[in-house]
């Protein structure tokens, strides 16, 4: 997951050394989301035929081929190529590593397992533009010892994933292998909506401070230090591994609509921090946001997982995060549009806005009729 959101802080140089416009850096960015969605609708399910592990290894090679792809980037359509790889892995990642950590927890423990499972996926999110903004900053060739790193991380990845406890086993023939679309079973459709309208809004946050932030901070508050960008951007991953924390202790009845107060409340702080032009307001709404995204995001998931049928669950839990990288791929190159016509920051301000109303409505919604499952599986941990 660190190598999805390796070229955050790189995009400016990418910019200099191509030349394109701000719209082209989201359009970049939602290509990666597009291949998430693909993975996860095409294959979202193949782990529950196929096993875990040889679905996670084939994840590991697509995020290898997406390195060699910016090791040689020339131009502009090997960075989308990298950038679609790269969401193919990622797609693969998200529903495939969750549902083998759920199937590995003991009874009782499942809570723990998924926020195992969701703070390795955001703290890797979280430590891509970490790793690579220091690397560029202060380190020789910036465009190309992050990707280096990576592939070592990558064989060392292989190696584990190889030892690894596979969860699935088939006593008859094998089902066959087909296209899951998203797939939603009966009895987990009345807890799916909210906890995955949830997620879109969480993930849109995320995607605004992976595609954009760089440039608002370059732009509009001066500040070009690649390690400061890589920071900021590992501050709202960071702030959503705590929230998921947090949320382990108020159980995911009372998380899921608290986590959207304080999502709102980070968003608030960013929409503040664009009108006044002030780098601590945008931290603390990074924190903020972040913090509330990830009490949201666990619950959510959690509640999910835990209702879902076990010959299922991968193909259930690919089907959140399609909502949710949906989240992170739409809205921002909506900001990107904008910002072509009214620059990032009025952009980033408009979508602080619709972000608020839609965040605000799931969170009245889920506090005033929560999901009955929402409460199963889900006790403080």
């Amino acid at each position: 997951m660190l190598g999805t959101t390796l070229p955050t802080p790189l995009y400016g140089l990418y910019r200099q050394q191509i030349g394109f416009s701000e719209l082209i850096v989201t359009v970049v960015f939602a290509v990666y989301a597009v291949g998430v969605i693909a993975a996860l609708l095409v294959a979202g399910g193949f782990s529950d035929v196929l096993g875990r592990r040889p679905v996670l290894m084939g994840a590991l090679g697509l995020s290898a081929l997406s390195a060699v792809c910016f090791l040689f980037e020339g131009g502009l359509p090997l960075l989308y190529a990298g950038r679609v790889l790269s969401g193919f892995s990622a797609g693969l990642f998200s529903g495939t590593g969750t549902a083998a950590v759920l199937d590995l927890a003991p009874p009782g423990r499942r809570a723990r397992a998924a926020f195992a499972a969701t703070a390795a996926n955001m703290g890797g999110l979280g430590l891509g533009p970490l790793l690579a903004g220091f690397l560029a900053e202060y380190a020789p060739e910036p465009l190309v010892l992050p990707f280096l790193v990576h592939l070592t991380l990558l064989a060392v990845a292989f190696l584990v994933t190889c030892l690894a406890t596979e969860t699935v086993h088939h006593t008859g023939p094998r089902p066959p292998l087909r296209p899951q679309g998203m797939t939603v079973p009966p009895e987990v459709s009345g807890v799916f909506g909210p906890c995955a309208l949830a997620a879109f809004a969480g993930f849109s946050l995320l995607g605004l401070f992976t595609a954009v932030a760089p440039a608002f901070l370059a732009q509009t508050l001066g500040e070009h230090n690649l390690a400061v960008t890589g920071a900021v951007v590992f501050c709202v991953f960071c702030a959503s591994t705590c929230g998921q924390l947090l949320m382990g202790r108020l159980g995911a009845r009372s998380a899921l609509p608290r986590g959207c107060g304080v999502l709102v409340a980070g968003l608030l702080l960013v929409g503040a921090s664009l009108l006044l032009k002030s780098f601590p307001l945008l931290l603390l709404g990074a924190v903020a946001g972040g913090v509330g995204q990830g009490m949201a995001f666990r619950a959510g998931l959690t509640a999910v997982g835990s209702a879902a049928p076990a010959e299922r669950r991968g193909a259930t839990i690919s089907a959140f995060f399609v909502v949710a990288y949906l989240g992170i791929s739409l809205p921002v190159v909506g900001v990107g549009a904008l910002a072509v016509t009214l620059g990032v920051r009025t952009a980033g301000m408009v979508f602080t806005c619709c972000a608020v109303l839609l965040v605000a409505a799931v969170g009245l919604r889920v506090g005033r009729h929560p999901p009955r499952a929402l409460g199963e599986g889900t006790s403080p941990s």
